[in-house]
């Protein structure tokens, strides 16, 4: 079987968990099959079972600063440029809305079933708006349209099959759910005190970890304003970089230095850093925080257990089918979120029920230990690449076996 798979992000371009995805994804996939990668950025590669091709824009060299609209046009540019450098497939496999129309016009173009991954949804991050501008009314668009074109759709939560059939009402049949996954071989507990004096986090002193872009949807604020709850014998290290917009970087900078100015040990990373040494974060953190606003699965939480350090994580979106109330961790209930300011409808609420969770694990090391390997089991029961891989390449076999039949 020849599989495109259709990503904005690929090795070494990575910054979300979509990416991640697809990197552990098409790793595993290229044991089964032909693998040919379109992505954006310069990488080309070429081995016996993946060929990897990057989309640059042809658009890039245009600059204007009057059109707010110029990083969508650099977007529908590479998807036309992206289908035009696919001549050949079995199933088309796209991730995340930024290839969407690529995937439409090579369907169209190949005759091949065109399969969707819901890495997330953007009708349901109105923030997003911040950064495209009236470009994000063209990228619900170009989502909608796309799932009400797909063959086949593989959800990453039972939540989000509940929530791609109401927003795009897709008919549930069409949806199947395969849950992301992690390589425990990697992330396994790794230690290395020298990274954590390299970042000046103290190595007598417990500290709570938060890693993930800074953007509305990571919760990040939020976390900030529960740690004025947290012991005052712990430190706070904010994994946080590649901000959405300069407005955002700047409010959140503005709330870290206020909480610098009220309490000790408040440490901030503002870079993405390689996995290699997330891990080791991951390690010796006492916990792991995610106070995510919306989180389709979150990953990132398995890497957390992988390297067995339990979780403290709001109870939304895919993430309650991670954590295990009271064995891997601990779920935050979180009430709706207000579309005017991107906030919890009751914010104080949620930052101390959060900080009691987080501060139930700093007084208890038996505790979070115990935790901790329950996690770390529950990852290597369930949630490994080569069997989600598996799973992947036999429902491309349904589906294009499906789409054969309604050809004929």
């Amino acid at each position: 079987m020849k599989i495109a798979l259709f990503s904005n992000e690929f090795p070494p371009n990575i910054y979300g968990g979509a990416g991640v995805h697809i990197d552990f994804l098409s790793q595993e996939l290229a044991k089964l099959g032909q693998v040919e990668v379109r992505c954006f950025g310069n990488q080309l590669e070429n081995t016996n079972s993946m060929n990897v091709i990057g989309i640059q824009s042809s658009l890039n060299k245009m600059k204007d600063d009057k059109n707010q609209h110029i990083k969508m046009f650099h977007n529908l540019s590479r998807n036309v440029e992206m289908s035009q450098n696919t001549l050949d497939a079995d199933v088309i496999h796209c991730h995340t809305w930024y290839t969407h129309l690529a995937g439409i016009f090579s369907r169209e173009l190949l005759q091949v079933p065109l399969i969707l991954t819901t890495h997330s949804l953007e009708t349901h991050r109105p923030w997003k708006v911040e950064q495209l501008g009236n470009g994000y009314f063209l990228s619900r668009w170009i989502e909608n349209h796309a799932y009400n074109t797909a063959d086949g759709i593989i959800a990453v939560s039972q939540q989000m099959k509940s929530d791609v059939i109401e927003a795009y009402g897709v008919a549930p049949e069409k949806v199947t759910v395969i849950h992301n996954g992690i390589d425990p071989e990697f992330y396994k507990p790794t230690f290395d005190t020298d990274l954590l004096l390299e970042y000046g986090i103290n190595l007598d002193i417990p500290f709570v970890l938060f890693v993930g872009r800074i953007t509305r949807q990571k919760g990040i604020s939020q976390l900030i304003s529960a740690a004025k709850y947290f012991n005052k014998n712990c430190q706070v290290v904010l994994c946080a970089g590649a901000p959405d917009t300069e407005e955002i970087a700047k409010e959140t900078e503005k709330l870290i230095q206020e909480l610098q100015s009220q309490r000790d040990g408040i440490i901030l990373i503002s870079e993405m850093l390689p996995r290699e040494k997330i891990k080791v974060l991951y390690s010796h953190a006492r916990v792991f925080a995610c106070p995510s606003l919306y989180e389709p699965f979150g990953i990132i939480n398995l890497e957390a257990m992988s390297c067995e350090t339990p979780v403290v994580g709001s109870a939304v979106g895919g993430i309650p089918e991670i954590i295990i109330e009271g064995k891997t961790g601990y779920l935050i209930e979180l009430e709706s979120i207000s579309r005017t300011d991107f906030n919890p409808k009751n914010p104080e609420e949620f930052q101390k029920n959060f900080a009691k969770k987080i501060n139930l694990l700093l007084d208890d090391e038996n505790l979070a230990t115990q935790m901790g390997k329950a996690g770390r089991e529950r990852v290597l029961d369930i949630f490994s690449w080569e069997s989600i891989a598996k799973t992947t390449y036999k429902y491309y076999e349904n589906v294009i076996s499906k789409f054969e039949k309604e050809k004929a």
